[in-house]
């Protein structure tokens, strides 16, 4: 009885926290409906007339669908192959130092932009990136003319990428510094026994012992692969650059918020709702078959 009353304990301490998540994220979901109907704020959500899959059909209809959709594919798509590949090189980089002091002053400088908003890093961009801006002053001593960064649209997605890697590389490195920690120094020993060089240590001892965290990390950021990063997007694009940088989340926001056309915008986003459901299912279901990863 005891450990009965104990565990209730435990599940009343839970209870705000889902009481929390009950009301501020669950309740809203009912807020989908709108998706269904042409909303008009006077007669609220429920006493707005039901369109059925009108603006659903709308949405495949007009011109802006596909360029979106490519868009958010295209540019997350990118993020999520360079957040794979410049985190593990600059991990296994870091590895290879043998100064500790250096170590751990390379990984506090590269960790700060992690914790700075996109309302902050879009200003030091914009300056940065601007026509007078250090970057083009540079460009301009090599000879070249200068670039309009955020006003290409050939530019604006690698820089939408460089950018977003730029922040959170340092950061994302952390697990795989962990998993670099776990491979047993007794393999790096034998290796050298053997007379292996340190790009046959690399090859053969430490990427085999990190393969799983990487298959891992792989296999679950498949989920954002309609995810570009709304906060980014909207505090550095501009009219100039709808063709390469307006994706979903932009979309909704500047169609149902600022046009006030509630149903289209709740349409477009139920649609990515509902893909990324299935995109979650199937990289857990991946992790849970190649990484031995589960939740439950």
């Amino acid at each position: 009885m005891e450990s009965k009353k104990i565990q209730l304990h435990y599940h009343l301490m839970l209870l705000p926290g889902m009481l929390l998540l009950a009301v501020f994220h669950y309740y809203p979901m009912l807020g989908a409906v709108i998706a269904f109907k042409k909303f008009l704020p006077a007669k609220g959500i429920w006493g707005s007339p039901w369109v059925g899959l009108d603006n659903i059909q709308y949405m495949f209809q007009i011109s802006d669908s596909k360029i979106i959709f490519y868009n958010t594919v295209f540019i997350s798509v990118m993020k999520i192959a360079a957040h794979l590949i410049v985190p593990l090189t600059f991990a296994l980089l870091l590895n290879e130092l043998k100064l500790s002091g250096v170590k751990r002053w390379i990984q506090t400088i590269v960790y700060l932009p992690h914790f700075m908003s996109w309302v902050i890093l879009s200003v030091i961009l914009t300056q940065l990136l601007s026509l007078r801006g250090i970057v083009n002053q540079a460009i301009g001593l090599l000879g070249y003319e200068p670039i309009l960064f955020l006003g290409s649209n050939d530019w604006f997605p690698y820089v939408l990428v460089g950018s977003d890697v730029w922040r959170d590389f340092g950061f994302s490195a952390i697990v795989y510094l962990a998993a670099l920690t776990a491979i047993n120094p007794s393999l790096y020993e034998a290796a050298e026994i053997d007379g292996a060089n340190r790009w046959h240590k690399l090859l053969h001892v430490t990427l085999p012992g990190i393969a799983a965290t990487i298959i891992l990390l792989a296999t679950l950021s498949l989920e954002k692969v309609l995810s570009a990063g709304f906060d980014q997007i909207l505090n550095l694009y501009n009219p100039l650059v709808y063709a390469s940088g307006d994706v979903i989340d932009t979309y909704v926001y500047r169609v149902g918020l600022l046009h006030s056309q509630y149903g289209i915008a709740s349409a477009v986003g139920l649609l990515k709702s509902v893909i990324s459901f299935f995109l979650i299912v199937f990289s857990y279901t991946l992790a849970s078959r190649f990484a031995n990863y589960r939740i439950f």
